[in-house]
């Protein structure tokens, strides 16, 4: 996200804006795209998050139950690792869904304008920062029209201007899919379709969605969840929060019966997000059992001890003798940044001021990407390029000569981007190393006449 992001838009080819603007923003603030530079807002965001929440545990059940519920957010990995401190759109989402949570469950509590407002602008914002932020969306709408005490603020100018303003806020990704053939909806809408029938995928993405919950949060989670469907709009706080979690949850796992496509497990995860006031609520009322304050106090335990392990294999790279043995493709490649590409190419008087260079798939376009920095030109060559598709559109470049850089598979890598140039031919090799090992090799080709 950050190499392709580094050109500024309205739009953006995998997902709104929010997540790319942050990253980009932190960049040029610090000067600097190191991992802890463009983390930051994503970070800070989750620090807001854990307050929201607790807030939103207040108003459905008293502070004791947002303490719990804010703690709880803090033990599950999907949230407080992978949202809480990735560069994805999930940090934003999360965080803006709880706010227009927040604000959804005053405006129903007080005759009160802003908060309409504010749950309006924050659902908006929760649209900006991800397209599956609608299901959340629709499940309040779900709420109003099945809470009979509720159901009268349907007549109400409030909700509909709350609505205009989310759209409002959404407004710039329509206007850039408008101008882009609406490349990013149908890139996502594609991801429901298919024609074929898996009727074990609903069971194995519910069990993925539990791994990266942690299953001893995730079982008494969707416990609390069945029960407050059970209890249906007689209890409206947890009513709502069942109608807001459901959308999410339901939606990824019928998808996945008949999807082409793999679901991925945190998609569901906005879903989960609205449960943990009921599990703070539960918790603070179990307090009192030995068993639970165990329970927390592991799962702390096993969070920060799985953290620490990968963190320090990562820099350290101590556990590649058991890799080595168990995995065909080390999985520490995509794990650490391929700083050592810029001076083993430089080194080699391959990499030049206004060197172009080009990569055969947008994964590893990202990685290079990063690794040469911002001065660098990386095309993505493949018919899949993403956004750098139109950060660096191929046909801007046509004619030119491309440094071309193939990770692994170096003979399939020629024979795919042969035709893209008048001339392509093999340089030589360099590795990208890593505490002092090499970890993959890359294969340095010269494009001569990019032909698009």
């Amino acid at each position: 996200m950050v190499a392709a992001g580094r050109v500024l838009s309205l739009g953006y080819f995998d997902h709104p804006p929010a997540s790319w603007w942050l990253s980009s923003g932190a960049a040029q603030l610090f000067a600097s795209e190191a991992p802890i530079a463009v983390r930051l807002p994503f970070i800070a965001l989750f620090a807001l998050s854990t307050w929201l929440m607790a807030r939103l545990g207040a108003a459905i059940a008293g502070e004791r139950a947002g303490f719990y519920a804010a703690l709880a957010l803090n033990l599950s990995p999907v949230f407080s690792v992978t949202a809480g401190t990735w560069v994805l759109p999930d940090g934003p989402l999360v965080c803006a869904l709880l706010a227009a949570a927040l604000c959804l469950v005053h405006a129903l509590s007080h005759q009160s304008w802003r908060w309409w407002i504010g749950a309006g602008l924050c659902a908006g914002l929760a649209l900006f920062s991800k397209y599956s932020a609608v299901l959340t969306i629709f499940g309040a709408f779900v709420f109003l029209l099945t809470s009979r005490e509720h159901r009268t603020w349907l007549s109400r100018p409030q909700p509909y201007v709350a609505a205009v303003l989310a759209l409002l806020v959404f407004a710039p990704v329509v206007v850039w899919n408008a101008m882009h053939a609406w490349a990013s909806f149908a890139f996502q809408g594609d991801r429901a379709t298919g024609l074929r029938f898996h009727p074990l995928a609903p069971l194995v993405v519910l069990g993925g969605e539990a791994l990266f919950v942690l299953p001893w949060i995730w079982a008494p989670m969707m416990a609390l969840f069945i029960a407050a469907l059970r209890r249906g709009p007689a209890d409206w706080r947890s009513w709502l929060l069942a109608c807001l979690a459901a959308p999410p949850i339901v939606t990824f796992a019928l998808i996945a019966l008949w999807s082409s496509q793999r679901v991925l497990f945190h998609w569901a995860a906005p879903g989960y997000l609205m449960l943990f006031p009921l599990l703070g609520d539960a918790l603070a009322r179990r307090m009192a059992e030995a068993r639970v304050k165990r329970a927390i106090i592991a799962t702390a335990v096993f969070v920060l001890a799985g953290i620490a392990v990968l963190c320090t294999q990562i820099r350290l790279d101590w556990l590649h003798p058991v890799i080595a043995a168990t995995a065909r493709r080390d999985p520490d490649l995509e794990g650490f940044d391929w700083t050592s590409l810029r001076p083993e190419l430089a080194a080699r008087g391959w990499l030049q001021s206004g060197t172009i260079v080009g990569v055969p798939n947008w994964r590893d376009a990202g990685k290079i990407g990063i690794a040469l920095g911002r001065d660098v030109s990386v095309l993505c060559l493949s018919a899949d390029a993403r956004q750098f598709g139109f950060a660096q559109p191929v046909q801007r470049f046509a004619g030119r000569d491309i440094l071309v850089l193939a990770v692994d598979h170096p003979n399939r890598a020629e024979q795919m981007l042969t035709h893209k140039f008048a001339q392509l031919r093999v340089l030589g090799t360099i590795s990208i190393r890593h505490a002092g090992r090499d970890m993959g090799k890359v294969t340095v080709m010269q494009g001569t006449g990019l032909r698009t």
